[in-house]
């Protein structure tokens, strides 16, 4: 069984697995598992009023568990994948641990061939965060794993270092960038392009 495989394998069982993206390394639980979604959240350390992400290998396969308006279709054709992180109405599916209770999620689909195979083999959405204990930094390559979080996954992915810059989270519908990150100045032109645009 190849890295992948086994990776994809601890996130189906409802484990965890660390992966890395083109911005930083993420931690990946199947993001429609509530149970799942709840060990992020404890391995983390992360307040569970913050939102998690949720990873998919493609914009169409995102559409199964979002509802985007013509508007966020467009975007999210023009920038995934990337390092962008697009905020849009969520489905039913999708657990309320994940989005901290919100209506909306942030969605992910990252320009790495790794991530992408891994979210493309486990067959279900992956959550999308960090693979960090939360208020430290982020991870750029697998050394700097911390023993907490590398003794309560399942996998780790080593793709090497990462960028290290990270997304940039963004509300398309509104034009509101919530965090600026890799690609923010571009995000910016084309929402300022689109302004209005029905």
């Amino acid at each position: 069984m190849s890295d992948v495989e086994r990776a994809a394998r601890a996130i189906a069982d409802g484990k965890l697995a660390v992966y890395p993206t083109e911005t930083v390394y993420g931690m990946g639980a199947n993001a429609v598992d509530a149970e799942a979604v709840e060990r992020v959240f404890e391995v983390k350390g992360r307040d569970r009023d913050k939102p998690v992400s949720l990873g998919v290998p493609s914009v169409e396969r995102a559409t199964e568990y979002v509802d985007p308006t013509d508007r966020e279709l467009e975007f999210m054709r023009e920038f995934l994948p990337g390092p962008v992180t697009v905020v849009v109405q969520r489905r039913d599916s999708v657990p309320d641990v994940l989005t901290a209770g919100r209506e909306k999620v942030g969605v992910r689909v990252p320009d790495h061939d790794l991530a992408l195979e891994l979210f493309e083999a486990a067959g279900v959405p992956v959550t999308a965060t960090s693979a960090n204990r939360s208020g430290t930094g982020s991870v750029r390559e697998i050394l700097e794993l911390s023993d907490e979080v590398r003794e309560r996954v399942s996998a780790v992915l080593d793709g090497g270092r990462t960028d290290g810059m990270e997304s940039t989270v963004v509300d398309a519908e509104s034009g509101a960038i919530h965090r600026r990150g890799a690609m923010a100045d571009d995000i910016e032109a084309w929402l300022t392009e689109h302004a209005g645009a029905e």
